[in-house]
This record gives C-alpha cells, structure tokens and sequence, in this order.
C-alpha cells in the first residue's frame, strides 16, 4: 500500500515537473513594443512657440527650444526667429563626430554681417546652469562620470549637482547650444551648434544650452565633413544655405509638424529604458545592466489622428 501510494506520488511530482518544464517565461518586450503600446497619456505635444522649424535643401529640421534653461538666449532666438535672420544664411561648419554649426559665417568680419531683427539683445547673461529647485527631475539609477546625477528635465537630457543645488543641459547627440568666444557672456544665440557626434560631455555648464533637434537630425550629421583641425569649409561653395528659420507658432496649423514625445515621468518612458538597460533577444547574449544618459532617446512619433 505504501509502494503504491509512493508510486502515485512519485508519478504527480514528474508530471508536474515535466508540465512546468514546457511553461517557458513569456517573452520580454523590447523598448519599441513598449513605445507602441504607450497609453496617449504618456505622450506630450510638442509646443509650438517652442519649436523652431529650420528648412534646408534636404527637408525640416525640428528644435525643441529650452526656455526652463535659458530663458534669455530663448527670447532673443525667437526674436531672431521671427525676424528671418537665419534665412539666407548658412551652415557654415560640420565637424566629424562633434558638431554641426550655422548661422552668419561673416559675422565677424566687419561691413559683411547680417544685421540683427530689431528687439534683438547683443549682450547676454551665461545660462549655462539654473537652480535645481522645484524642477521634476526624472532621475536614472546609473552612475555618470560627469555628474553625481543624470536623468530628465522637462524631457531633456540634464544633469544635477546636489552639493551646488545646480542643473543643466548635458551635450548629448542632437542637443542644440549657443556658440560663443572666450567670455562666458559672449553668446546671443544667433550662431547655433547641434552636437552630431560622441557625446562631447566636457561641454557640459561651459555653454548656453537652448535646445535639441527632435526631428530631423540626420539632415545635419550626413552632411559633407569640412577640413581639419574644426570642420569650417574654406569654401564658401560647400555651406548649406538654410531657406528659413521659423517659430511653429509662425506658420500656419496646415504646414507644421505634429509631434508628440514621450513623457520622461511616464512608465512606458521607464520600461523602455530599462529594456535597453538589460537587454534580452536573440542577438544580446549578456545583459548591461547599464545604460548611459546619452544612449537613452526619447521617443517621438507623428500625432494621432482623431
């Protein structure tokens, strides 16, 4: 009787065990099934006074400005903005693995500069940090050799000091900044760089942040790379001429792009994030268990029709 009841035990122990060998684990979702599956509420629109459309021969390039940062430079690039002073001018340098820069290339050179939209300031403040306080920080677990902090603010890549109560821009691929000479205070906003290469995180709080391409970014980083050592072409010829800078808020409802980012509060915003942090398919044989503030787009997509 015991043999038996042993047996029969003995029988529902390997029936089960062969029964939870066939439940393989559900498969984990990638960071793109996880965007796709985001509710509305997780998705923000973009703003159109804080959108800057810059055309050039090859289509839009779309800039969220960052007035929470530079509130100043914002200003006067809006001023600029709304006064055609980029259209006409040109991209002026592309440097390999850094930076692409535009603006007037003969502003320097006395009786050949483009005169500024009346309201523009020509003196301005550094706003290379802010104060951290009351800001939403949407803070990574990751450790950064640049800051003790990193993570969003007001969807923008940023980094914090605790000890100096500071916060700021970090140079990730995309983010726009204000050009200037040796003096902190030398920028106005009128000649603008757009990092498109390796995240040049030395720059971070050493120049005015103002923005970042949302959209558009591969019209810059394919353009032809200028000579060594800073990527200026010493041929006029070879600059591309912008067609215009406008403010969205300029142009027409029918003629402006529609974009929604995904909030950086939001959980599908985290999940993605950890599912680059540790990724799992076919191809990634080992988990990172790391990510890197730059590594870490943020997701936009075309608004939904109603």
């Amino acid at each position: 009787m015991r043999a038996g009841l042993l047996f029969a035990a003995l029988s529902t122990l390997s029936c089960a065990t062969l029964h939870a060998q066939d439940q393989t684990p559900p498969a984990r979702k990638t960071a793109q099934e996880i965007i796709d599956a985001a509710p509305a509420s997780a998705w923000r629109d973009l703003e159109p006074a804080n959108t800057l459309y810059m055309q050039v021969p090859g289509g839009r390039v779309i800039i969220e400005l960052a007035p929470g940062f530079a509130p100043e430079h914002v200003a006067n690039i809006r001023t600029m903005a709304k006064g055609g002073f980029w259209d006409g001018l040109t991209i002026y340098r592309v440097q390999d693995n850094f930076v692409v820069q535009f603006g007037d290339a003969e502003g320097e050179e006395a009786g050949k500069a483009k005169p500024y939209p009346e309201g523009t300031k020509t003196h301005l403040p550094a706003e290379f940090t802010r104060s951290a306080t009351g800001l939403q920080f949407d803070k990574l677990p990751d450790a950064d050799g640049y800051a003790a902090e990193v993570g969003f603010i007001d969807g923008f890549p940023a980094a914090r000091n605790p000890k100096t109560g500071k916060a700021w821009i970090a140079h990730c691929y995309g983010v726009v900044g204000a050009g200037r000479n040796n003096p902190p205070d030398s920028s106005i906003g009128a000649e603008l760089y757009a990092v498109s290469g390796h995240a040049p995180r030395a720059l971070d709080h050493q120049l005015t942040v103002v923005g970042r391409v949302v959209k558009g970014m591969e019209l810059l980083s394919a353009l032809p790379r200028g000579p060594a050592p800073m990527g200026f072409y010493t041929d006029p010829k070879l600059r591309t001429p912008i067609l215009s800078v406008k403010l969205a808020s300029s142009v027409p409802e029918s003629e402006r792009s529609h974009l929604q980012l995904l909030r950086t509060d939001s959980q599908a915003f985290i999940d993605a994030t950890e599912a680059r942090r540790n990724r799992v398919n076919a191809f990634y044989t080992e988990p990172a268990g790391y990510i890197d503030l730059c590594s870490v787009p943020l997701p936009v997509r075309e608004t939904p029709a109603k």
